[in-house]
């Protein structure tokens, strides 16, 4: 039988499954209580028991003293209810309720998604996690002091190793070292989570998800964590490239499509090449959201890529399809030292 856990203040449950953490069973109720290393040595998600029984579990004496267990405090990252709880603590809603921090990570795998992308891995240490919100960014602090900008592309459920969708800017400082130098192993120390980009959860509207090019990486985030959620609200992505090369998860966002009855995905090409032999959707990604969405006056939507695009999407979607301005959220992606995916 899982037992009912409640938070104070906010009066938000969840369940908690035999066996499980309060921490993970929060986590995937989509309650985001704030966090660090997930084994009790840090104390980030430490909170009190108000009522009912619990199983501290093994947790660092440096995390949590023996005056605060009397106190009633625990570690929900290590602790197991015995009963229903009502509990006391922070809850990490936006952004800035999430801690920065930085940390060292170990390159875990390189991949060519497209001639000019490359899936880059990051593995964490094993007694950190990095906590974040799904569309959000990280930092990839350089030696010489500079920082390159990237957005995580999997889902915050998925913590053990940050997924990052790298372009080639020629001439780029930190992308040619990633397409020519970079080897698993290396060591990069990164910063982070940061921006406002993320999926709010405390609507019921129906999303439209509007990518361009790498744009498409906070995108997967969101997608993929409303699929944990098991979120009920409608999404459809539209996912703008060049050429079919662009969209180089296209048969992931198919499957997304297909296993998915209230997802919809469709790809827009603006030049497609003679060999693509392409049959679907052309011109501007955010003209084809118009062209199926005249109306969007009871909508959310989020969109990410060039600077051109988000402006124009910015300016037509709300001017001529009805789209609330504080339904409109957004992240450029330009090539400046502290930008996004440079």
């Amino acid at each position: 039988m899982p037992h009912r856990i409640t938070i104070e203040p906010s009066g938000h449950q969840f369940d908690v499954e035999p066996g499980n953490t309060l921490l993970r069973a929060a986590l995937e109720a989509g309650v985001n209580l704030p966090y660090g290393c997930r084994n009790g040595a840090c104390g980030v998600c430490k909170g009190r028991v108000v009522s009912g029984q619990v199983d501290r579990g093994p947790y660092s004496e440096g995390a949590l003293s023996e005056a605060e267990v009397a106190r009633g405090y625990a570690l929900f990252c290590c602790a197991r209810p015995l009963s229903d709880l009502v509990i006391a603590c922070r809850e990490a809603s936006v952004g800035r309720d999430i801690p920065v921090k930085i940390l060292p990570c170990r390159v875990q795998k390189l991949a060519r998604l497209a001639p000019d992308v490359m899936l880059l891995q990051l593995k964490l240490p094993a007694s950190e996690r990095l906590q974040f919100l799904a569309g959000q960014y990280i930092d990839i602090l350089l030696k010489d002091g500079r920082r390159r900008s990237f957005s995580i592309a999997n889902a915050p459920h998925a913590d053990e190793c940050l997924e990052l969708h790298v372009r080639q800017v020629p001439g780029g400082h930190f992308t040619s070292r990633v397409f020519e130098a970079m080897k698993e192993r290396d060591i990069l120390r990164l910063e982070g989570p940061h921006g406002d980009f993320f999926l709010r959860e405390d609507s019921a509207k129906p999303v439209v998800l509007l990518a361009g090019g790498t744009g498409f990486a906070p995108v997967k985030a969101m997608v993929e964590h409303a699929f944990h959620q098991k979120s009920m609200r409608p999404m459809a992505l539209y996912w703008g490239a060049r050429d079919r090369a662009g969209l180089y998860l296209h048969e992931l966002a198919q499957g997304w499509a297909a296993s998915h009855a209230g997802f919809k995905y469709v790809p827009v090409l603006s030049e497609p090449l003679a060999a693509d032999g392409w049959r679907g959707r052309g011109g501007l990604v955010h003209r084809a959201v118009m062209a199926d969405f005249p109306d969007l006056s009871g909508h959310q939507v989020y969109a990410c890529g060039a600077p051109g695009l988000i402006e124009a999407a910015r300016q037509d979607l709300i001017s001529l399809c009805g789209l609330k301005v504080e339904d409109f959220f957004a992240d450029a992606f330009t090539f400046a030292a502290e930008s996004v995916n440079p």
